[in-house]
């Protein structure tokens, strides 16, 4: 059903607004299917973790202590930041070097909860991301952490995107081509989910946000429902 209604010379509600929110915990496949997504729909496409990285890099390569909230808050408005909104063309850049796989190094994911944790810097990106979701006319599928809830939540279509810790574990190995340790892993997903739930909620769904569950899903099992859950609510069952 959604191949048909979302083929490849259709445009969804053609100059309206069309936000897809996603949110959801790591590991969970909320990068790979949001991409999938935003170009099944022709959207553009925004990665907000990767801009709390891209802060992150910068903080560990300006020596900025991260435990000090009004420095990190400084640093995260002087950040020099450039960042893809194609879901086709991951790009992320500080300064004018490009940091788009620097930001997914162990130690930049030891050290992203510190960033996430500060107000001051979050509020400054959370700032940052509404004004590249005005600049697209709201088309846009966004995906993180506070989307549904806090940067988007009046977007059109708000889901929550699942999956069980054993699924989550497993995909992000795979993800890091089995260069992590079960400890490393479980530091980078369990013990940030849980740093970063001190500040939001992402994991269970808010009133309005629909959970898809992909912990029995393959990839294309999870875009396909994902496309039927935006079908169902611009076009009704």
């Amino acid at each position: 059903m959604t191949r048909e209604l979302f083929g490849p010379e259709t445009v969804v509600r053609p100059g309206k607004p069309l936000v897809v929110a996603i949110d959801g915990p790591s590991g969970s496949g909320k990068s790979s299917v949001s991409k999938e997504v935003a170009r099944r729909l022709k959207l553009a496409y925004l990665d907000t973790g990767a801009m709390y990285r891209a802060l992150t890099w910068y903080c560990l390569k300006t020596g900025v202590d991260l435990n000090d909230g009004a420095v990190v808050e400084q640093a995260a408005e002087d950040l020099p930041l450039e960042i893809s909104t194609s879901p086709n063309h991951e790009y992320v850049a500080v300064g004018g070097v490009d940091i788009t796989e620097d930001i997914r190094e162990p130690r930049i994911s030891s050290s992203v909860s510190a960033i996430a944790t500060t107000m001051g810097a979050r509020n400054e990106l959370i700032r940052r991301q509404r004004e590249l979701i005005d600049q697209h006319h709201h088309r846009m599928v966004v995906e993180g952490r506070d989307i549904t809830t806090v940067v988007a939540p009046n977007a059109e279509i708000r889901m929550l995107l699942t999956a069980s810790e054993e699924a989550r574990l497993r995909r992000r190995g795979i993800q890091l081509g089995g260069t992590q340790s079960k400890e490393e892993l479980a530091a980078q997903v369990i013990q940030r989910d849980a740093k970063d739930s001190t500040v939001v909620n992402f994991t269970r769904a808010a009133d309005g946000v629909v959970t898809l569950d992909s912990s029995d899903l393959d990839f294309e099992q999870t875009v396909d429902t994902a496309l039927e859950i935006v079908a169902k609510v611009i076009y009704g069952d």
